[in-house]
């Protein structure tokens, strides 16, 4: 079966640079509350997985060492917090997940796990969390430090962050926690909620998780590293993980290693549902198709792409000529994004003006142009060719590229047998419809592991910190 997610942003441009000037393109009506509305309910009757909100915290202001470009042609700003979003698209559906992207080296693990168990309470049990380290040097400098942390150092700060938040997530509230006893009058009991006791080489966290359980405990974790060190990130934590590149050879070869990846670290191949990003323009007929294609192509903006792979790559694209050739340059931003062209295909050195061109419409994805036979056809032949389970499909025209997929492409493939028809009886949590082996994440995820109790102490020691006195509070309060 073939699966789908909708790629998206909080944001008047995200894959497709230049594109919000199509006439038919929605995405400047991003401060809308219906046009996310009405993008969920079309994006449930489409049967989607989810709907992954991608973000950054920064702006891209390495393409001519300014954010002039960025801000002129709308690449990836202005740009919204993507958590708000997901309250007021789940309140009018009830299947379709929600992938949140949340970086971790800005906040504390303890109020962000505060704010993602809440998202899944809300939206009972259908959120995910895109696990993100950043790659952007603004987003660091406007949160406090001079610039990122190494690539390689900034996973190993994530490592202990994913400990930290398993902590409260997994094992601060024990089960039967909340007993809700209004004839006893006791709503939790207190014995049953643990202290973590957290004491790290980042973090310090000795309290409890402010929040009871929810229907999922963890999110279910999304993350989209493809470098040697992102890869035995995702193979010790993640469920479902994107991946992108221009050829089948680049997926391919992140599909194999994150699949290696996960078995090296005990887990199962198939413990990991893996998406590779595609751009899918269709119409009625072949044609149509093709005529689409033009006419979205007349209005990718050069500049703007440059903008774009500069802040992916942290290479200033603005010094070198369109002629110029691709090469892999070891930078602390993602390191995958340039290596993908360098290593597309051995035979083929990128031009500059070629990869700018390349990801002007959908991003560093394939793109799979004709009518719905000829689409599903691209689809079915891309995913055996990877091994990928489905695709983070982003848009060149929002909200036209979404509906030509649900209309056209989703029909075709059903009536192939290759796409879901129905969705549940009942409503389920997202990680029991995507893996079916319930609502929690389960052993021999590091999350359920024993030892993350060790340094817990049972007889609740924030309760042990006396109370300020009443005095002490009257002669501080004016």
């Amino acid at each position: 079966m073939i699966r789908f997610n909708a790629f998206t942003m909080n944001t008047v441009g995200h894959q497709s640079p230049g594109l919000w000037t199509h006439p038919r393109d929605q995405s400047h009506r991003y401060t809308d509350p219906q046009y996310w509305q009405d993008l969920a309910r079309l994006l449930e009757r489409g049967l989607f997985d989810s709907v992954f909100l991608a973000d950054v915290l920064g702006v891209y202001d390495v393409f001519g060492a300014s954010p002039e470009a960025a801000l002129r042609h709308a690449v990836q700003v202005p740009l919204n917090d993507p958590l708000a979003l997901v309250p007021l698209m789940a309140s009018v559906t009830e299947h379709l997940g929600f992938g949140v992207t949340c970086a971790l080296s800005y906040e504390p693990p303890y109020s962000f796990a505060r704010r993602l168990s809440t998202l899944d309470h809300l939206t009972r049990g259908r959120v995910g969390w895109n696990i993100v380290t950043g790659y952007l040097d603004s987003a660091a400098r406007n949160l406090g430090q001079a610039q990122q942390k190494a690539h390689d150092e900034r996973y190993d700060l994530a490592d202990e962050y994913l400990e930290v938040v398993y902590k409260l997530w997994e094992h601060s509230w024990d089960d039967d926690a909340v007993r809700r006893d209004k004839r006893g009058g006791v709503f939790t009991d207190p014995a049953k909620v643990h202290a973590i006791g957290h004491h790290g080489a980042f973090y310090q966290v000795p309290g409890i998780h402010l929040c009871e359980p929810s229907p999922q405990r963890t999110p279910v974790l999304f993350q989209a590293g493809a470098s040697t060190r992102g890869r035995a990130f995702a193979g010790r934590h993640a469920e479902c993980v994107f991946v992108s590149g221009p050829s089948v050879t680049v997926v391919r070869d992140a599909v194999n290693g994150l699949r290696a990846a996960a078995v090296a670290q005990g887990r199962r191949a198939d413990d990991l549902i893996i998406y590779g990003q595609a751009l899918v323009i269709t119409g009625a007929t072949e044609a149509e198709a093709r005529a689409k294609l033009a006419e979205y192509s007349s209005h990718v903006n050069l500049e703007a792409a440059l903008a774009l792979l500069s802040g992916w790559t942290g290479v200033d694209f603005s010094r070198y000529p369109l002629e110029a050739t691709v090469e892999y340059l070891d930078t602390q931003a993602g390191r995958s994004a340039l290596a993908s062209f360098s290593s597309a295909d051995p035979n083929r050195r990128w031009t500059v003006g070629e990869a700018a061109t390349f990801i002007g419409l959908g991003g560093r994805g394939p793109v799979f142009v004709g009518d719905a036979a000829q689409v599903a056809d691209q689809l079915i032949a891309w995913q055996a060719a990877t091994g990928q389970d489905g695709f983070n499909l982003t848009y060149a025209v929002a909200p036209e590229t979404f509906e030509d997929v649900v209309n056209l492409v989703v029909p075709e493939l059903q009536r192939r047998g290759r796409y879901p028809t129905q969705r549940p009886s009942a409503p389920t949590t997202l990680r029991q419809r995507l893996f079916g082996r319930g609502d929690r994440l389960a052993a021999p995820h590091p999350a359920r592991d024993p030892a993350l109790r060790a340094g817990f102490n049972a007889t609740r020691p924030q309760a042990l910190t006396p109370s300020p006195s009443l005095n002490a509070l009257t002669e501080s309060t004016p």
